[in-house]
């Protein structure tokens, strides 16, 4: 059976306190044909003694200390050593059900190059319940998954996982893998291989557990202090999806759509603005009249952005673009 060499790429900052039980979860792995970079990235704690311990004792596992400080630089360091011919991610404070590795390579077997595989994640917390907003979001991961909509919900939030993916070293190298150095790493990642036309293929299955804690570098960075990255999901959509000589239609009008207006404008495109709240239709807000969006069926051949907050009103919204005949990444996308 063909077994290829997979490379784990793993950034670890002081998780001492988390890295045995990431570290035993690969070492258990039933696909045996991996390799561990593990790349210290200057931590103050026990970190990388654990990390040579592991090291001495198996030696599929390969620690680096990483030049320069934070995560991208960490993963290129580490990635500049990766062996394999097929990639993976691991956080250090994580760790991956037995047969992670077993399932996503003999998925990407049936299909070869040019395809990525993704699976499902579950969330956990050492004390205490993960909150509404993490299980929310681990449900829409993981119908993302399980259905295959990966590209066409790539405007909502993050579809892939950093760490629930496999893919050839050749495509991710032709992506540019680790050396942008944008934040959120792994949502701008998953808009290049959106950009470079790869498929990706979901399993309906949780193949990674992903601890949630106070210090996590998404609950702490400035970078991700704004978490909607209308700035990157607008720059992606203008490179790949904007057709200028389709009309644009904005759907929504709170905080959302006039922060999303106001990048429109700076990209200088006419757009029509139409929203269900009657206070504000009619009304002229940056310049563009506010229209209802009973008027949408008589704008002909429009893409539609929609920028609304609430899950419920979405899939009204969806409903009501799909009886229109409006197809998803083709005439509409959600941003939010």
């Amino acid at each position: 059976m063909n077994q290829p060499l997979v490379s784990i790429i793993m950034a670890a900052k002081d998780t001492a306190p988390y890295l045995p039980k990431c570290i035993d979860s690969i070492i258990r792995q039933t696909y045996k044909n991996w390799e561990l970079i593990a790349i210290n990235d200057h931590s103050s704690d026990r970190t990388p003694d654990i990390l040579n311990w592991y090291a001495d004792k198996d030696d599929r596992i390969k620690v680096v200390h990483s030049r320069r400080p934070k995560l991208i630089p960490s993963l290129k360091e580490g990635y500049a050593q990766a062996k394999g011919e097929l990639i993976n991610r691991m956080d250090s404070d994580d760790y991956m059900p037995d047969d992670k590795l077993e399932v996503l390579v003999q998925e990407w077997l049936k299909y070869g190059k040019g395809h990525i595989i993704a699976g499902g994640t579950e969330h956990f917390v050492d004390k205490g319940e993960v909150g509404d907003g993490f299980r929310r979001y681990e449900r829409w991961l993981n119908a993302v998954a399980k259905h295959g909509y990966h590209y066409q919900e790539i405007y909502q939030e993050c579809v892939i996982p950093s760490h629930c993916w496999i893919i050839h070293k050749d495509d991710f190298d032709s992506v540019d893998g680790f050396n942008p150095e944008v934040y959120p790493e792994d949502y701008d990642l998953c808009f290049r291989f959106y950009q470079k036309g790869l498929e990706v293929h979901g399993i309906d299955k949780v193949l990674h557990y992903w601890r949630d804690r106070a210090d996590r570098i998404s609950r702490t960075w400035e970078e991700y202090k704004d978490n909607r990255y209308f700035d990157m999901k607008l720059r992606y959509f203008y490179q790949i999806d904007r057709n200028r000589d389709r009309p644009l239609v904005l759907w929504g009008a709170g905080k959302n759509g006039k922060d999303l207006a106001k990048l429109l404008l700076d990209e200088e495109d006419t757009f029509h603005w139409v929203c269900d709240n009657e206070r504000k239709v009619g009304k002229d807000i940056y310049g563009i009249k506010m229209q209802h969006f009973k008027e949408m069926p008589y704008i002909e051949n429009p893409q539609i952005l929609v920028v609304v907050a609430s899950p419920e009103d979405k899939k009204i919204i969806r409903k009501l673009l799909l009886t229109w005949g409006k197809k998803p990444a083709e005439d509409f996308w959600f941003f939010a």
